[in-house]
């Protein structure tokens, strides 16, 4: 599988597992303080030939997102859940974990974000849904990221992501019915 795209990833670890899994070019942000001198790289990368973020599952991992994001508007947007960034022995957490067809999932599923996405599904959906405000809020968001493959959110990021990846109340119901039938097996 050959990306045209260059990914975004924070370091030398993460460049290996993509290379691993598929033919692709990488810009390494080396941490979660991105230099003016990375985001001109990026920003170039976007121009040429399409960038595609591909961030660790985790806080440093979001605000590096979120500042090449703002920083280089027009990017895709790709993730991997925690579960699959997990080493099979040690700690921490990140993309070098995943497996090769974890990554090349999470490629082929790659997002553009819409800055200007239109409210398909109101905060008030959400509260009734139970994805804000309830005991269970936090599991079914972090359970609706992954069906939905737009990552973790507090309740506040919810539903600015959804609008962002312009997600569809058909779509959202049927993660959501998914996630309910779960929690009724479990």
């Amino acid at each position: 599988m050959k990306i045209k795209e260059i990914i975004v990833v924070e370091g030398k670890d993460d460049t290996t597992a993509i290379q691993r899994a598929v033919s692709a070019d990488t810009i390494e942000t080396n941490g979660s303080a991105v230099s003016a001198v990375t985001i001109e790289k990026i920003r170039h990368a976007q121009e040429k030939r399409g960038v595609i973020i591909f961030t660790d599952p985790d806080f440093p991992g979001e605000r590096i997102r979120k500042i090449v994001s703002e920083s280089v508007p027009g990017c895709k947007h790709a993730f991997v859940h925690k579960k699959d960034a997990l080493p099979k022995a040690g700690r921490g957490i990140g993309v070098e974990h995943a497996s090769p067809e974890v990554i090349r999932e999470a490629l082929r599923e790659a997002h553009m974000i819409e800055d200007d996405g239109e409210e398909i599904i109101t905060k008030d959906d959400l509260v009734t849904a139970g994805l804000i405000g309830s005991p269970k809020s936090k599991d079914r968001r972090i359970a609706l990221g992954e069906k939905l493959r737009i990552g973790y959110t507090n309740g506040k990021q919810l539903h600015k992501r959804l609008m962002m990846f312009n997600i569809q109340k058909d779509e959202f119901k049927r993660a959501l019915m998914e996630i309910i039938q779960e929690e009724t097996n479990a």
